[in-house]
C-alpha cells in the first residue's frame, strides 16, 4: 500500500511529503504544476501526475502505484484574496475537487483513510478567545465557505459510506517556502529598502501562528494515530496567539536595522480579528508544538535571504 498526497507540489504538501518519505514511505502525488525528476526525488515522491483531481487520473495513479492505504488532501483554494476575485476558480479548486476524491474513494479505494487539510476561516468572526471545533462556523469569505463546503462533503461520505476522514482545521501556517502572505510580504519590501512599513489592519489582530514543519509533523502523526470515528474534526492550530504587531516586530528585528512599522486601520474583507485554537482535542492524541514563533521566524528571514543571495 502507497501514501498519496493531492496538491503535493504546494507549500504544506511538500514539506508534508519530505517528512512522509523520511519515515520510509512511498510517496506518489497528484496535483498542479510541473516537477523534473531531480527535484521530485529531492522533495520525495515516488510518483508525481500533473492534472485534475478526477476519476481518470487516480485511476492512473492507482495503475502505476496501487491502492492508497492513506491519502493526505491537501488540494485546493490558499487564499482568501484569490476566492474573492474568483470564487467559482475557488469553488472548483476545493469543493468540486474533494466531490470528485470522494465519490472516487467510494467506489475504488474505500477502506483508505483520508486526512484534509481545511482552514480556521471556517469559523469567521465573531469567536472570542480560543475557538473549540464545535463552536459556530460563520465563514466570513468564499475561502471560508468552500473549506466548510468541504468538510461538509466529507462528513456526509463518511455517515453515508463509510470512507473514513480526519479533517484538520490548519491556523495561520507559515515557515520556509512561503511566498505570500504577511511574512513574505514584509521581508519582500525589507529587501526592497523600505524601513517605513505601511501595513493593513491595526496590528492587534491575533492569529494562532503554527511553523509548517510542526504542521507537516502533526498531519504525519494523525495518521500514526487510531481514528476513534468514522468522521474526526481537529484543531491544528496551538492555543497560542500572536499579534500581527509582534510577528512584524519580530520578523523586523531578525532582519536587522532601524524598521518603523504603523497600521493604515483599514481591515480586509474577510479578516476575523481573532483566530485561536481550542487544542484540547490535539493535546489529547498527544501532539507537541516544538518550534516558537520567535525561532520560526527567524528561521523564515534566515530562509528568505538564503533566496535572494
Amino acid at each position: 500500500m502507497s501514501v498519496w498526497v493531492t496538491g503535493a507540489n504546494g507549500f504544506i504538501g511538500r514539506h508534508l511529503v519530505r517528512v512522509l518519505a523520511d519515515r520510509g514511505n512511498r510517496i506518489h502525488g497528484i496535483g498542479h504544476g510541473a516537477i523534473g525528476d531531480a527535484e521530485r526525488r529531492r522533495i520525495g515522491l515516488e510518483h508525481w501526475l500533473n492534472g485534475e483531481i478526477d476519476a481518470a487520473n487516480l485511476n492512473a495513479l492507482a495503475e502505476r502505484s496501487g491502492l492508497p492505504s492513506t491519502i493526505f488532501h491537501l488540494a485546493g483554494g490558499s487564499s482568501v484574496g484569490l476566492s474573492i476575485a474568483q470564487p467559482f476558480e475557488d469553488f472548483s479548486r476545493t469543493v468540486a475537487s474533494t466531490a470528485r476524491l470522494l465519490e472516487w474513494l467510494r467506489g475504488a479505494a474505500r477502506d483508505c483513510r483520508l486526512i484534509v487539510a481545511s482552514s480556521a476561516a471556517v469559523y469567521g468572526a465573531g469567536h472570542e478567545g480560543a475557538i473549540a471545533e464545535d463552536a459556530a462556523t460563520l465563514p466570513m469569505s468564499p475561502y471560508g465557505q468552500h473549506k466548510l463546503m468541504m468538510e461538509q462533503l466529507c462528513r456526509s461520505c463518511a455517515i453515508s459510506f463509510g470512507v473514513r476522514s480526519t479533517v484538520a482545521r490548519l491556523f495561520s501556517v507559515y515557515g520556509p517556502n512561503l511566498r505570500k502572505q504577511l511574512p513574505w510580504d514584509i521581508c519582500t519590501r525589507l529587501q526592497a529598502g523600505e524601513r517605513n512599513l505601511v501595513l493593513g489592519g491595526t496590528g492587534e489582530e491575533v492569529r494562532d501562528w503554527t511553523d509548517v514543519r510542526d504542521v507537516a509533523r502533526l498531519l504525519t502523526e494523525i495518521d500514526g494515530n487510531p481514528q476513534p470515528e468514522t468522521f474526526q474534526l481537529i484543531n491544528a492550530g496551538s492555543g497560542l496567539g500572536t499579534s500581527v504587531a509582534r510577528v512584524a516586530a519580530i520578523l523586523a528585528e531578525c532582519w536587522g536595522g532601524t524598521v518603523s512599522v504603523r497600521y493604515s486601520g483599514i481591515v480586509r474583507a474577510g479578516d476575523p480579528s481573532s483566530l485561536l485554537a481550542n487544542d484540547a482535542t490535539l493535546r489529547a492524541l498527544p501532539f507537541d508544538w516544538r518550534i516558537p514563533v520567535e525561532q520560526g521566524f527567524a528561521d523564515y528571514v534566515s530562509w528568505f535571504k538564503d533566496q535572494i543571495r
